[in-house]
């Protein structure tokens, strides 16, 4: 019997292959069911041989700390203008609220991030305000990972105050940030960016903060924003800037890489209404969220080993599927989540415990509690 292109594919996978972007692409524009459940079933073998079968998850919770912003992102439902209607800008005995609340409540980790507000300054600098965000936190709770800023943040406040990305990386760490999340990221192609975000950083640039946050020891998550314009050719190559980047990082000795990654299938329900009308639909296809879940892990897997579906987004039902096409951790407790919920997500925005333990036991799946960097051993 001869072989498909696809059970060619897949074979040179479980074998232990990097895929060529074309290779990913014909996973992605496959359709025939059976050759869909074939991609799926090695998703989750190289799951399995990557990570084994359980299925962590982490509490934490999420501080948006403003959504004052001075872009205007066509998928973004979160953010204001200052002095508009349902403008915030958390202060300092807030943010310290949200963060003893979840202390109380078991939280190893805050992930800290906001909207790019101009007025964030102290003595006309953006940078001093950051850190004292951070220290807000970490003088009170210095046991607590802070898991803070993206890419995106970090430009912003190296632009306001004419310094250089490494400068601030370094301050932020040396202040007690404990690693970056990857957001920002979108899609890595810069014709997607230009009608998605066109005010935000280039493709270049998300690669080279991030690539610099590991040079300087400060390990990053990473993103992509799938499910509204981009083409399967534009979603490889993403995948593929990210093998690069973790790759060269590996290779040249740097002391963090990222830890894990992340599929945000694109909400648009409370979207701005030109790409929403663009897209054509308020929520996820989860068909299509699979499908990108499990060539995700098959192209990714091996430099980067731990996958993430987004419960906010797909709801836990779906998120509990993903476990079975590539995925190995669940998330998080989130306690608070703001950008998604806004845009009309369908998840909520906090997960108890037992309801993460109860959805990962469904699948008859181990689960064990983890730390932001995928430490296991503090927890029973």
């Amino acid at each position: 019997m001869i072989s498909t292109n696809t059970e060619i594919i897949l074979e040179r996978a479980i074998l232990g292959h990097d895929l060529l972007p074309s290779e990913g692409v014909e996973l992605l524009k496959e359709s025939d069911p059976s050759l869909i459940d074939a991609i799926r079933s090695t998703a989750d073998k190289l799951r399995q041989k990557q990570v084994g079968d359980t299925v962590t998850y982490i509490v934490n919770r999420n501080i948006n700390f403003t959504n004052i912003c001075e872009q205007h992102c066509s998928f973004c439902a979160f953010r204001r203008d200052n002095n508009q209607e349902g403008a915030y800008w958390l202060d300092w005995s807030a943010v310290l609220e949200k963060t003893t609340d979840a202390v109380t409540r078991g939280a190893t980790e805050i992930c800290m991030q906001g909207g790019l507000n101009p007025e964030a300054q102290i003595n006309g600098k953006s940078l001093p305000y950051y850190l004292k965000l951070v220290e807000t936190i970490k003088e009170k709770f210095p046991q607590l990972h802070l898991h803070a800023f993206s890419p995106q943040e970090v430009q912003f406040m190296a632009r306001l105050d004419s310094i250089s990305y490494s400068e601030v990386i370094t301050a932020l760490r040396d202040a007690g940030v404990g690693s970056m999340p990857g957001t920002a990221a979108e899609v890595l192609d810069d014709d997607v960016r230009r009608i998605l975000c066109p005010e935000k950083i280039d493709s270049a640039t998300w690669l080279e903060i991030v690539g610099t946050a590991h040079k300087l020891g400060l390990n990053t998550t990473s993103t992509m924003l799938s499910g509204h314009i981009e083409t399967p050719e534009q979603q490889i190559k993403h995948f593929v800037k990210l093998r690069e980047l973790q790759q060269t990082g590996i290779n040249q000795g740097y002391p963090a890489r990222i830890t894990e990654f992340i599929l945000l299938p694109f909400v648009g329900k409370e979207a701005p209404k030109t790409l929403r009308r663009r897209v054509g639909r308020d929520q996820p296809l989860l068909k299509d969220a699979l499908l990108l879940t499990a060539v995700a892990r098959i192209f990714l897997g091996k430099w980067i080993p731990n996958h993430q579906p987004s419960w906010v987004k797909l709801g836990l039902a779906g998120a509990t599927e993903a476990l079975q096409w590539g995925c190995n951790d669940i998330g998080g407790t989130l306690m608070e989540e703001h950008i998604t919920t806004m845009a009309g997500a369908i998840g909520g925005t906090c997960m108890e415990v037992e309801t993460l333990k109860e959805a990962i036991t469904s699948l008859g799946r181990p689960f064990k509690q983890r730390d932001t960097l995928y430490k296991l051993t503090n927890y029973q």
